[in-house]
């Protein structure tokens, strides 16, 4: 184990698995497979032995956030306010955040009956297209400077005050933010906040992501690997974008094949991988459990905060 993980206890698989009590998954394969992201490998076997012991880590996680929320309380004489217990998730682009951030809002969902789970992804905190041509950084969208933080720290701010929030709402197909569109997320009992850059601060500010969540989440892999699964998913939007003359890749689908994936693979070492090890891994250990997936997306390790 590196320096890195000092702060972290290591849990085999077959080890994690075993802190939790076998029972049945409370989905269907169908189920999973509709939000599941492309490419991703995932089945009911990995919900059992990973997801399911997770869900009780986080209820226990959840339990002592209202037992400390009621003792503060109690301590400064005023009545504890309600408010979403936050879980940040984050990682590489193509490591599998979405699949696992859908699958716990599931999972949360039926595991607390009658509470509202929301997910939140933090694309729609990117600057828009315009925006980011008239800065002249188009080329380094998904950058922590392509990000506006402080709306990003203001409505985790509103979230954790019990307010009712409005969010910008972004779209793959177009890859860009949809004008005029706002999502309303209204007091929820708890909010999945998914992106690449959920553990990275505002540039020269003193607010701290970090301080909002309850519980946080870093989805890791080998980088050879997480590059094999985001050329893999770009011949996968190819195939979408055929058809639909307004979708973003869809000038790409007129090329030759060989020609489409070498700018895939230019844009992976320029862009992606340059931001996965200067801004995204470096934030890794400020999770307080990290996922660790081998080859064809299998979690083998758990890493726990001590």
């Amino acid at each position: 184990m590196s320096h890195e993980f000092i702060n972290f206890e290591e849990i085999s698989r077959k080890t994690w698995q075993g802190l939790h009590q076998a029972e049945q998954a409370p989905l269907s394969q169908e189920e999973l497979d509709s939000i599941k992201s492309l490419n991703d490998k995932i089945d009911i076997q990995d919900v059992t032995d990973v997801y399911l012991p997770l869900i009780s880590l986080i209820q226990i996680y959840k339990n002592a956030q209202e037992n400390l929320s009621f003792a503060k309380g109690i301590f400064l004489q005023k009545q504890a306010k309600k408010r979403p217990f936050i879980i940040g998730i984050s990682g590489s682009v193509a490591v599998g955040k979405s699949t696992t951030s859908r699958l716990l809002q599931l999972l949360l969902a039926r595991t607390f009956k009658n509470s509202r789970v929301e997910m939140v992804t933090t694309d729609g905190f990117l600057y828009p297209n315009h925006i980011l041509i008239d800065k002249g950084i188009l080329d380094k969208k998904g950058f922590p400077e392509s990000y506006n933080m402080e709306r990003l720290i203001n409505f985790l701010d509103g979230m954790k005050n019990g307010q009712t929030m409005s969010i910008p709402v972004y779209s793959h197909e177009i890859y860009d933010i949809i004008p005029q569109a706002e999502e309303t997320i209204q007091s929820p009992d708890f909010l999945i906040i998914e992106g690449i850059n959920v553990f990275q601060n505002q540039q020269n500010h003193r607010l701290y992501m970090n301080d909002y969540y309850d519980f946080s989440i870093y989805i890791d892999a080998e980088i050879s690997h997480i590059e094999k699964w985001y050329l893999e998913r770009f011949q996968s939007l190819l195939q979408l974008a055929k058809t639909d003359s307004k979708n973003y890749y869809y000038s790409l689908t007129k090329l030759d094949l060989k020609e489409a994936l070498a700018i895939s693979k230019k844009t992976w070492q320029r862009v992606n991988l340059v931001n996965l090890e200067n801004y995204i891994e470096p934030t890794r250990n400020r999770a307080e459990l990290i996922l660790h997936k081998s080859q064809n997306h299998k979690i083998d390790k758990i890493y726990l905060k001590k």
